[in-house]
């Protein structure tokens, strides 16, 4: 349980670009499958009631907004959930990840330097937003950010480095959602005797105001007599350093399979 968390914690799923991780998914469960939506479904036993579970894979990130003449990536975020006013001050000076069209990109966000601006008048300086943030992927002009698979519309998250520490505590950005899902995918392949058929659905875009992933679920695989969203309880929600209990995971992860076989 815990490695298949560390996993889920070192994916990306950005809001509408969950193919990756969808395809990671398939990868994981044999005899599922994907609908033209994007997500993942494993269906288990058969017959009466027909039960649902589903977790959603997708993340609040970035994509590409612009190339300035300079090479540097302009940021739109991506996700209508933001939980406080200064969630996009995460961005400022640190690593983030481009996801190109010829594989993942290591970039930074810059800073502004404090060696010409120090001692400057007037109005106290704003906070960051993300319209200042501009991304340093070691290109010099546009045609050599060009050049490394990067256009409009790649997304861009913080750099994913999932951390174990403590007492089996897991810190990274969205680790509540990934736990969630890791213990429901180790749930969906511990075998379990289903009562009834029980429809395992990964969704995506669920921060979209209209969650058309699990939409989707439910028009093409419903009706259902009862839909389960589990969740887990998290530290310091929406920031890089997000963290779950992984022995929550490791009991939620028990939880559903006694809810598969009607325990």
């Amino acid at each position: 349980m815990d490695a298949l968390a560390l996993r889920f914690a070192s994916m990306t799923a950005v809001t509408g670009y969950e193919q990756a991780m969808g395809d990671s998914l398939l990868a994981l469960l044999p005899g599922g499958t994907r609908d033209r939506q994007g997500d993942v479904t494993l269906v288990l036993g058969h017959g009466a009631p027909r039960r649902l579970v589903a977790c959603a894979l997708d993340e609040v990130g970035y994509v590409v907004g612009g190339i300035t003449d300079a090479g540097y990536l302009t940021l739109r975020r991506v996700g209508a959930r933001v939980a406080y006013p200064l969630f996009d001050q995460q961005l400022e000076g640190q690593r983030v990840t481009v996801f190109g069209a010829r594989g993942a990109l290591p970039g930074v966000v810059a800073v502004r330097s404090v060696h010409l601006t120090r001692g400057r008048g007037g109005a106290p300086e704003a906070p960051f937003t993300v319209d200042n943030a501009y991304v340093d992927v070691g290109a010099t002009t546009r045609a050599e950010a060009e050049a490394l698979g990067i256009a409009l519309l790649a997304p861009v998250s913080l750099a994913k480095r999932p951390v174990v520490y403590g007492d089996r505590l897991l810190a990274a950005p969205a680790a509540g959602r990934r736990a969630t899902c890791a213990a429901l995918a180790a749930a969906a392949t511990a075998q379990p005797h289903v009562r009834g058929t029980v429809v395992v659905a990964f969704t995506v875009q669920s921060l979209y105001t209209s969650n058309a992933g699990l939409g989707a679920v439910k028009a093409l695989q419903g009706p259902f007599a009862e839909i389960k969203q589990p969740s887990l309880p998290t530290r310091y929600p929406d920031t890089a350093i997000e963290t779950v209990a992984l022995t929550d995971a490791a009991a939620l992860a028990r939880q559903l399979v006694a809810w598969m076989e009607g325990r």
